[in-house]
């Protein structure tokens, strides 16, 4: 899951636009379109469909990113839209998840308590006419983790020999993506004070 404002223009990629139809902007669309779908198939135990839709997701999420910094696509409002549906299909899976016992609620809480922790964060520098934070690899890192660890857990419900193997590295993806998103949450929490030191120097 990206953290807030962490799409934003960092120094040397290219400006942002104003567009609004663009095949990034599109591709986000269509997974927010998903999410519902993705939903539904979870609780109903239509994993084979929940799995699919899921795997479509992380898929998009990577091409709409790379699309965007190669052809010069990035725009305002695909920096809202691509880390919305992150989130959302995080927290929808992290429900899900938890809903059918495939992962312990704690773990929900450790990672929603992260995003209200940063919104917060988010909130505070706002003051300062921040409205986001550069973008870095451990936030990446963690978000990717744990897009691979979701559709391991659920394969890992199975009885065959891959699920047997999908179990335990899903887990070992969801430890190391936990740890992660925490590790970049405390690093956005520091530039966040940087941002609120540096307008708050008195002038000499």
């Amino acid at each position: 899951m990206s953290a807030p404002g962490e799409r934003g223009r960092v120094v040397g990629e290219p400006a942002v636009t104003d567009r609004v139809l663009t095949l990034p902007n599109v591709l986000s669309v269509l997974r927010l379109v998903g999410v519902p779908v993705f939903l539904w198939a979870i609780l109903s135990e239509h994993d084979v469909l929940a799995l699919v839709v899921l795997m479509l997701s992380g898929v998009s999420d990577y091409l709409d990113g790379k699309i965007a910094r190669r052809f010069g696509m990035e725009s305002r409002l695909g920096q809202l839209l691509d880390p919305f549906a992150d989130r959302l299909y995080i927290a929808t899976t992290l429900f899900g998840l938890a809903w059918r016992d495939i992962i312990p609620w704690w773990l929900v809480v450790a990672l929603v308590g992260r995003e209200v922790l940063l919104a917060g964060v988010l909130w505070w520098i706002k003051r300062y006419g921040q409205t986001g934070l550069p973008v870095h690899f451990v936030g990446k890192a963690a978000t990717f983790n744990l897009l691979y660890a979701f559709p391991l857990l659920l394969l890992g419900e199975g009885s065959s020999t891959f699920a047997a193997w999908a179990l335990p590295i899903g887990w070992a993806f969801a430890w190391w993506g936990t740890v992660l998103y925490w590790v970049a949450g405390v690093m956005y929490i520091v530039q966040a004070r940087q941002v609120v030191a540096a307008h708050t120097v008195p002038a000499t």
